[in-house]
């Protein structure tokens, strides 16, 4: 599997601008944005940015109100007039509003049963879905005895029944306690192991998108302020490392402490929590190694 930065462009938005119709203000105001096959983009900022207005613009569910600008998905121009996007599927915050069937497999077979397709490539495509998100066995479940976790495991497993090449998930963990979060992290790893699938969510998950985005892009007031890897994104004082800035994971804000006081070099930096713990064991032995011996050759700290 090639890197990311190698492969075909599948979502590419330039000059995006969109007001709803009661709107003041722009929710989207000048967004260009480039994600290629298999990449997992982060998307975070504050409340209000317009993160869950382009997720909608992104799968062709425009809202009311003046849009401008270009959006092209999987080679598809995405506009008003062509709203559907098949290749991309979306996955809410609340899954709840997006669970319709009684049971597990009557919710699962939802969307393709509302795209035609054949009954009998539906009732085999449910338990390959279920599989992904680890759901195995529970087609006859009925969905409101699930757990918050689950429920929005289900509603992937809804989504990736329809094959997309693409999957966008807005803030799907908001709702959910550390399990739940972790599961659903789990299973967009293992989609991206087994699947190659393109992944864009938005997330306040700070630790999670670390360990997992390629690319974490922050918006503020309808734009993009900033994007690059959770390494360098992460090392940004202008967004994170200040009261009233978006929160970085705990350890890129242990590594930033440690830059600015010179222990550790800028380019060391890693907002990942295992790279950084190898890095702070590395500088302790040798600073350790460096330490005087005193008293019978035991370094200090040893006694």
């Amino acid at each position: 599997m090639g890197e990311p930065a190698a492969r075909e462009v599948v979502i590419e938005v330039q000059g995006l601008r969109f007001r709803y119709a009661s709107g003041q203000r722009e929710a989207l105001a000048g967004v260009d944005l480039t994600v290629r096959r298999g990449e997992f983009i982060g998307i975070t900022g504050p409340s209000g940015a317009g993160k869950s207005t382009l997720c909608l613009c992104l799968k062709g569910l425009i809202p009311a109100g003046e849009i401008s600008g270009r959006i092209a998905v999987a080679g598809q121009a995405v506009t008003r007039q062509s709203a559907f996007v098949e290749s991309s599927a979306l996955v809410f915050q609340d899954p709840e509003t997006q669970i319709i069937g009684l049971t597990v497999a009557e919710d699962v077979a939802f969307g393709p049963e509302n795209l035609k397709r054949d009954p009998d490539e539906i009732r085999a495509a449910i338990p390959q879905a279920l599989a992904l998100v680890r759901l195995d066995g529970s087609e006859a479940a009925e969905t409101y005895q699930l757990s918050g976790g689950q429920k929005q495991r289900l509603a992937i497993a809804g989504a990736l029944v329809l094959d997309p090449q693409i999957l966008i998930l807005d803030e799907p963990t908001s709702e959910l306690d550390p399990v739940g979060k972790d599961e659903v992290f789990e299973v967009i790893a293992a989609l991206r192991r087994e699947r190659d699938v393109t992944v864009v969510m938005v997330e306040h998950a700070a630790e999670h998108l670390a360990e997992m985005a390629d690319r974490i892009v922050v918006m503020d007031d309808g734009r993009i302020v900033d994007q690059g890897s959770p390494a360098r994104l992460y090392r940004n004082a202008a967004i994170f490392h200040r009261p009233d800035g978006e929160r970085a994971p705990q350890i890129a804000q242990v590594m930033y402490e440690l830059v600015r006081e010179g222990l550790v070099e800028e380019t060391e930096f890693t907002a990942r929590e295992e790279e950084a713990v190898r890095l702070l064991k590395s500088l302790l032995s040798r600073a350790r190694d460096r330490l005087p011996s005193h008293g019978g050759g035991r370094p200090i700290g040893e006694r």
